[in-house]
């Protein structure tokens, strides 16, 4: 039988590279000799992200259009029609037998050269609000695979399948991590734990609320473990110092995050599309702080749908240095209302989806696994 050829792209945030390398893992799992391809944007974080997880990855010249007027929008077009011609040689050299988008900027162009010469394209949608690329794309592309009910608004209904989002595997049975994950980030398994995720790139509100907050994490007995992001880094790096040995502790990134989830009793997050499938997962309590400039606010409809069934608390990103390590200290003290947001989370978690969309893929691709 034909080696099964395909092409994977998405990136620019965590949100769109990490679904789309679980896709990969998934599909590699069941066809372990099919040929996998990354298209993404040069010059963004899958660059690197993707060789680390053993995929081999082109880079295309493309950007996305800013809000305000600059000299980078008067570029664009050129990189656009660039990004295409890029976009059609690649499908022309490779000759993928099928094509997933997962978003971010190079998604766009791939996907469009894609269907132009008659490749099956699959879109993974991970948010609640569907952007402009893929409300365009989706009249092209043969399946939509998506994380929320209600998507026809966007999308033609007939090519719409709802299979959540795809997660790192090593998030599941994260209760019998719990041991291990106090000692790795060296914390007192007998303390009440926050931990506090921005997101791959930071978050300014919530790392600017969690600074000027942490004498009061202190003064309740809460250890914290604080993912800054690089910017904000040597700041709050400062800012704990004097707290240390309260189990206060800042880092730039967190490489295992299936410890992290497992010493946690309560998580601050921003809203993305595969932090809130993470967290569902994991049923751990939390409080959403949606990143207001997001495409759309789709951070702030991702949380809603979780909050909208008592599943999350929301804090807007203007209040968060008023109001959010209150909440977070009320919330860790109230263990009813932490199971109540359990026992909701649980209704909205996703299994499986990797396995599920990468055989999607392999319909689109007219692949038979019983023949391989």
């Amino acid at each position: 039988m034909k080696q099964l050829k395909v092409i994977l792209s998405g990136g620019g945030t965590g949100g769109h590279i990490f679904p789309a390398i679980a896709i990969a893992n998934e599909i590699k799992k069941l066809v372990p000799d099919s040929e996998i391809l990354f298209v993404g944007a040069i010059g963004k974080m899958e660059m690197e992200k993707v060789p680390a997880a053993g995929y081999r990855i082109i880079g295309i010249a493309i950007a996305g259009l800013q809000r305000k007027l600059t000299l980078a929008n008067l570029k664009l077009p050129y990189l656009i029609i660039k990004s295409l011609l890029s976009a059609r040689k690649i499908i022309n050299d490779f000759k993928p037998s099928v094509v997933v988008g997962t978003g971010g900027y190079a998604s766009g162009p791939l996907l469009r050269a894609a269907t132009t010469k008659g490749v099956p394209a699959l879109i993974q949608e991970q948010n609640s609000y569907a952007g402009i690329t893929n409300k365009i794309l989706s009249l092209k592309v043969k399946k939509i695979c998506v994380a929320y009910e209600g998507m026809e608004k966007f999308f033609p209904k007939e090519k719409i399948m709802l299979t959540g989002n795809p997660v790192r595997q090593d998030i599941s049975n994260i209760e019998e991590k719990r041991a291990e994950a106090f000692s790795f980030f060296k914390l007192d398994p007998n303390k009440k734990t926050v931990l506090v995720v921005g997101g791959s790139l930071g978050a300014k509100a919530i790392n600017e609320a969690v600074g000027v907050g942490l004498k009061k994490f202190a003064d309740n007995s809460i250890q914290l473990v604080w993912q800054t992001g690089k910017i904000y880094f040597e700041t709050a790096k400062q800012q704990a110092k004097d707290f240390e040995s309260k189990n206060i502790t800042a880092v730039d990134f967190i490489s295992r995050m299936d410890l992290a989830y497992a010493f946690a009793d309560v998580v601050i997050s921003r809203a993305g599309a595969g932090a809130i499938s993470e967290l569902c997962i994991v049923q751990k309590p939390c409080i959403l702080v949606p990143l207001p400039t997001a495409a759309e606010d789709h951070q702030t409809k991702n949380a809603m749908s979780l909050v909208n069934k008592n599943a999350a608390i929301l804090v807007k990103d203007t209040e968060a240095t008023k109001v959010l390590v209150d909440k977070a200290i009320e919330l860790i003290n109230n263990s009813t209302e932490q199971q109540t947001l359990k026992g909701n989370m649980k209704q909205l978690a996703f299994l499986n989806s990797a396995n599920v969309i990468a055989k999607e893929v392999l319909k689109l691709a007219n692949y038979n696994m019983d023949k391989g």
